[in-house]
């Protein structure tokens, strides 16, 4: 059973109302697209008749026209023959060609009234189908993010994630272990002659910064 019951339903529909109201808004949302599409194609359908029956009409109507024209000629041809008799029948053939005209008349204004509602019937039901769309691929993009979310936040709340970050701190504190053995066998050394050279010049670069700040302190008491 469709969720519409005719076009008008549908282009008279609020979409919002009906997904508020349901149990399942995607599977109501799906529904109510495939029966857009299926009327839009009913529609399409009924308007591609209407196409066809307005061009059949005129064809007809213009073959009424050339006749109605035809007998006319006739007729004068009688008249000036002076054969009244052949001048009335032509008349008489020429009026029912032009009764045929008249009611051809109203046939392509009924087909274009048709026509018209038809085109109509199709932009509004095109709007109503982008809409719906729309709402699915809304409903499609909320339900991907929530999954996406509770997804994360298990993962954050796992306690494996803990577990593996004490496997980590536990990891660098044996690294820092392994450091500190290392330095350890530094401890105690004799120094090599490139050491003591270098603490011999950094002992002077310390002495000699120290002159030059008792040499700055003294000029600035001094004045």
């Amino acid at each position: 059973m469709g969720v519409f019951s005719r076009l008008s339903d549908i282009i008279n529909s609020n979409l919002n109302s009906m997904l508020d109201k349901a149990e399942d808004p995607e599977k109501i949302v799906r529904l109510i697209i495939q029966e857009m599409e299926d009327t839009l194609v009913e529609v399409r359908s009924n308007a591609a008749r209407a196409i066809a029956d307005k061009k059949e009409v005129t064809r007809k109507r213009q073959e009424f026209v050339e006749r109605a024209s035809e007998w006319e000629s006739k007729a004068e041809l009688a008249i000036g023959k002076g054969r009244d008799d052949l001048a009335k029948g032509a008349i008489a053939a020429k009026r029912k060609a032009e009764e045929m005209i008249a009611l051809l008349d109203g046939e392509l204004k009924t087909i274009e009234e048709t026509a018209g509602k038809h085109n109509e019937d199709l932009e509004k039901l095109q709007a109503k189908l982008k809409e719906a769309r729309a709402k699915q691929r809304s409903m499609e993009f909320r339900r991907n993010a929530a999954s996406d979310s509770v997804r994360i936040s298990r993962q954050v709340n796992d306690g494996r994630i803990d577990d593996a970050l004490a496997r980590f701190d536990r990891y660098e504190r044996r690294i820092d272990e392994l450091e500190a053995e290392a330095e350890s066998w530094a401890l105690g050394r004799p120094r090599s002659l490139e050491g003591e050279f270098a603490e011999l010049e950094a002992e002077d670069a310390v002495n000699a910064e120290l002159e030059d700040l008792k040499r700055r302190v003294a000029a600035r008491t001094s004045n």
